[in-house]
């Protein structure tokens, strides 16, 4: 009889999350992560491509929050 090998999931795409969690009130984006509450709140379900579509949007929003003096966190590593 053969033993049947289950394989671990593949991985998943981290999240952006630095643990500093206060909505920037003008923008709605967080001040470590730059995602906003709709984003933060799907993040655990989402899928992979949605995850990096989400990504994606941050990099613009960081460097709007620096110019406004409110980022807080270092670029995370991807």
């Amino acid at each position: 009889m053969s033993e049947v090998t289950t394989l671990p999931p593949p991985p998943r795409v981290a999240s952006p999350c630095t643990n500093v969690c206060r909505i920037h009130q003008p923008t709605g984006w967080c001040e470590g992560c730059a995602r906003d509450i709709p984003e933060i709140t799907a993040w655990s379900k989402a899928d992979d491509a949605t995850r990096v579509a989400i990504l994606n949007r941050l990099p613009e929003r960081r460097r709007i929050l620096v110019e406004q003096g409110i980022f807080t966190a270092a670029e995370p590593a991807v």
